[in-house]
């Protein structure tokens, strides 16, 4: 299960009360530096954009690739490791607002994790530090740190243990 924390409503769905979550003023900054950071191809730039403006913690040499859609609520429960590849048009959510109740998690993206395009992250997930997620998968449960996912849904493709081996056998079949 994701660790979120879950969040009752009374009246009509989550979505129409908001503004009783998070400042309407807050979105709309959120929202225009989430832009900006969208279409600079300068990753300095946008590590500090998202560090200063969205109190995001955002690693050294983090590479957030052009079109990723941080959460526009709730930005600064992203946490991204050094090293790491967000993929081209992925998506961050750390809410989800549904029918009877709303949920906030934080999403946690280790250290060298590579993130292929197109995917989604839930909220309350981790990706464990050394992973690949494959492009357009749907990251609804934890990934194990050195782990190989993919899919929608996500399914194990390869552990730590069976890419470390590969590896080595790879290695030595280009010895011989």
């Amino acid at each position: 299960m994701r660790r979120t924390t879950r969040y009752p409503v009374q009246e009509a769905n989550s979505l129409w009360q908001i503004y009783k979550t998070v400042s309407f003023w807050k979105v709309v900054k959120n929202f225009i530096v989430i832009q900006l950071a969208r279409y600079t191809p300068f990753l300095n730039m946008k590590n500090w954009l998202y560090r200063t403006f969205l109190r995001m913690d955002v690693g050294d040499q983090a590479a957030v690739a052009l079109m990723v859609m941080m959460d526009i609520m709730f930005p600064e429960k992203i946490k991204i490791g050094r090293n790491s590849v967000i993929g081209y048009n992925t998506t961050i959510l750390a809410h989800e607002y549904l029918i009877k109740e709303y949920r906030l998690g934080e999403v946690r993206i280790g250290s060298n994790v590579m993130v292929g395009a197109n995917s989604t992250i839930l909220p309350g997930v981790e990706i464990g530090d050394g992973a690949i997620v494959s492009a357009g998968t749907l990251v609804h449960k934890d990934v194990p740190p050195g782990a190989f996912v993919g899919g929608n849904p996500m399914k194990m493709i390869k552990t730590k243990e069976e890419r470390e081996s590969e590896e080595q056998n790879e290695m030595s079949s280009n010895e011989a």
